[in-house]
């Protein structure tokens, strides 16, 4: 079979080989310039560059089996593929040990968990939603306290429970916005909630939490982090949202 170089060193060969391929290791090394092979690619581009096949290279320690990755998923193309064979399968391809297939076995645990996990986490679609995730703990509090929950891009909750951001006064003059989206930019949240109790158990907005939510909503678009509402927690099942209301957002 005959390979053009000039195309293999534009790609990164260890996306390029197909199954059924006569390269060996030895070509597939040598051909692919430093630069291009999965470890630098992803110091360079981040993990999400990466192709599958350069993943399980990296997952499974490839340095001196390069076409490994390529030759398992020509047996199983996807992830649930591999999740659903044998571990015998596995080994019956050449290069694959049990070291190999362990790993390989903890990874697909991982993703695994991680899914579970995902659709288990609470999902927000509105101001009763947030009310009941943030309510019984909130209106019972002596002092006043803001929080926030952290949405991914399916509304659900990151981490499954609010974040305490400030206890005390919640006005402007104490709170620093950088402060309350310091987490959701750390945890990669697309949207996010704020809310804050009222410990006299009367939720209506006073002038100063319609100021600070103007300020955080402002700060949301600058950072495209959106800011869903504020509540205003009282004494159970007492709320106000502020965006319900239109006080702040506009």
């Amino acid at each position: 079979m005959t390979q053009r170089t000039g195309a293999i060193q534009q790609l990164p060969i260890f996306n390029m080989v197909s199954p059924g391929t006569c390269l060996d290791a030895t070509r597939v090394l040598r051909e692919t310039p430093l630069t291009e092979q999965p470890r630098a690619r992803l110091e360079r581009l981040g993990v999400g560059a990466l192709s599958l096949a350069e993943v399980l290279h990296l997952v499974l320690d490839c340095k001196n089996d390069p076409l490994l990755p390529a030759r398992l998923l020509a047996q199983h193309p996807a992830l649930d593929d591999l999740a659903r064979a044998p571990i015998s399968d596995w080994m019956l391809i050449k290069g694959m040990t049990p070291v190999r297939a362990a790993r390989l076995q903890a990874v697909l645990e991982l993703h695994k968990r991680f899914a579970t996990s995902s659709s288990e986490l609470p999902i927000v679609r509105t101001a009763t939603d947030a009310a009941a995730l943030l309510s019984p703990a909130m209106s019972v509090l002596e002092q006043e306290q803001m929080r926030v929950l952290l949405l991914n891009t399916k509304n659900r909750v990151i981490g499954g429970a609010p974040i305490t951001v400030y206890q005390g006064n919640t006005h402007t003059t104490v709170i620093r916005v950088s402060e309350l989206f310091r987490e959701a930019t750390r945890r990669n949240a697309t949207a996010l909630i704020v809310a804050h109790n009222h410990p006299s158990g009367d939720p209506t907005p006073s002038p100063e939490d319609v100021a600070v939510t103007r300020e955080i909503v402002q700060a949301g678009k600058i950072l495209d982090i959106d800011v869903l509402d504020h509540l205003v927690i009282g004494a159970s099942p007492c709320f106000v949202s502020l965006k319900e209301r239109g006080l702040g957002f506009n």
